[in-house]
């Protein structure tokens, strides 16, 4: 069984809904989901927050915050999770938010991603870092977030 797949049923059985708010990956981990029979039991939407428009005008993200924290930080992620979750109205938003490129500097190297869960009395965020090239960061990303979900899901049966 996939993490994607493991995700839909567990969710399913708890009548849980999710949202996603994906940056660099594009909507990967939305995508995951929904090649999952059933999918639409779960899944009700994801935005393709790559900008910043997107993550202050559809997640109503704070732009203070990214300027402050900057736009691949734990606390940006984290208020895009708040965001997918207040936006599409469902029980757990997951988000993430890197550099994908296998190029950086020091403080911001290739392959550094920020995820978030945010659910009800619940709340986590983690910094990563995913070797790779580009493509391959992306999918390393896409299955954390869907990991954290099962995490979410464990901690809170």
């Amino acid at each position: 069984m996939t993490t994607a797949e493991d995700v839909v049923r567990r969710m399913t059985e708890r009548g849980l809904t999710l949202a996603t708010a994906e940056s660099t990956t594009g909507g990967l981990a939305g995508h995951l989901v929904v090649a999952v029979p059933g999918a639409s039991k779960v899944f009700v939407g994801g935005v393709a927050a790559y900008g910043r428009k997107p993550k202050t005008g559809w997640l109503g993200i704070d732009p203070a915050l990214i300027l402050q924290a900057g736009s691949v930080s734990e606390e940006t992620a984290l208020a895009m999770a708040r965001g997918a979750r207040q936006a599409l109205g469902t029980a757990v938003g997951v988000s993430e938010t890197g550099i994908a490129s296998p190029t950086g500097n020091p403080d911001r190297p290739g392959g550094l991603y920020c995820l978030a869960l945010a659910a009800d009395g619940y709340e986590r965020t983690e910094r990563q870092i995913f070797p790779g090239d580009r493509l391959e960061t992306m999918q390393a990303a896409a299955e954390r977030a869907l990991q954290m979900i099962l995490e979410y899901l464990d901690a809170t049966a």
